[in-house]
């Protein structure tokens, strides 16, 4: 009998297959191409995650509906925070995060926990450790495989920390500046050098002001900015509308919060790191025209 285990989107889904292999069950509520921070669940959700062994989310207020609803179908168990044990990074409440769904860390202060760290991979070495530990401990007869699965896992990942490091490392500091349409790229930023402007904060449902579009475009002449990226989840509207005024170049799309379609090309958390580090480098390293 395999082992169900929940999960809130589609790259968590991915690390827990990953170290659950055929041993686990993976249910997961938000899908390839879907937006967490818009998602709106059903009463059938909460029953199918009332009834799984392990529910695992991001944590970091990411998605806190999701605690809510296992709650809410009656799970009784630990619900396992991926990201605990992290650094985390601070954001200021002018990144557009003043939405709801449970996004609301540190509201008093006038600053949020950024929760997209699965950006920078070395976080994800320690969401793969916790989720390890959790398998484990639902079903103590597979942790020998769990342990040997994740330990295969975080070899990969590992590997992958070291391709973007060196990939970006390569680039001239005046080139690793990039414009995305929503902030989920603060962790990516901090762990591999690189500049990340966004017109909208961090939910993508925030509407940019034209005053804030305005100074972007600005700024964008000014640093010489080569690239604007659309990402997966976004309404590419925006972008579209700064390229034309700003003259950047539309580097492709980035994945910030979840995966591909399987006939994508980011249909695993590792695919979809490299498929970011190869739209970032294609862009990025083009010749001054």
């Amino acid at each position: 009998q395999a082992l169900e285990v929940a999960t809130s989107f589609s790259i968590l889904g991915d690390l827990v297959a990953q170290v659950g292999g055929e041993r686990v069950k993976v249910r997961t509520l938000v899908g390839p191409d879907e937006d967490a921070h818009a998602f709106q669940p059903r009463p059938s959700d909460a029953r199918g995650i009332g009834s799984a062994a392990v529910v695992v989310v991001n944590g970091l207020g990411f998605d806190d509906w999701m605690t809510r609803l296992a709650r809410a179908g009656g799970f009784q168990g630990k619900v396992v925070v991926a990201s605990e044990g992290i650094s985390t990074l601070e954001m200021s409440r002018e990144d557009g995060h003043g939405h709801d769904h449970g996004h609301d860390h540190g509201k008093d202060t006038g600053k949020a926990v950024d929760p997209h760290a699965w950006q920078d991979v070395a976080n994800v070495r320690r969401y793969v450790a916790n989720i390890a530990a959790a398998l484990a401990a639902a079903d103590p007869q597979g942790a020998a495989t769990y342990r040997a699965a994740a330990a295969r896992y975080d070899g990969e990942l590992q590997a992958l920390d070291a391709e973007i490091r060196a990939a970006f490392a390569a680039l001239p500091a005046e080139r690793r500046k990039v414009v995305s349409s929503h902030a989920a790229f603060g962790y990516f930023a901090r762990a591999y050098d690189i500049r990340f402007l966004s017109p909208v904060g961090v939910a993508n449902n925030a509407e940019p002001t034209a005053k804030g579009v305005a100074g972007l475009i600005r700024q964008l002449a000014a640093e010489k900015v080569p690239a604007v990226f659309i990402e997966n989840i976004a309404d590419p509207r925006l972008i579209e509308r700064i390229r034309s005024e700003s003259g950047a170049v539309v580097g492709g799309t980035l994945y910030s919060d979840a995966l591909s379609k399987a006939d994508g090309p980011a249909p695993s958390y590792v695919r979809m790191m490299r498929a970011n580090l190869a739209t970032l480098q294609k862009a990025l390293a083009a010749p001054e025209r």
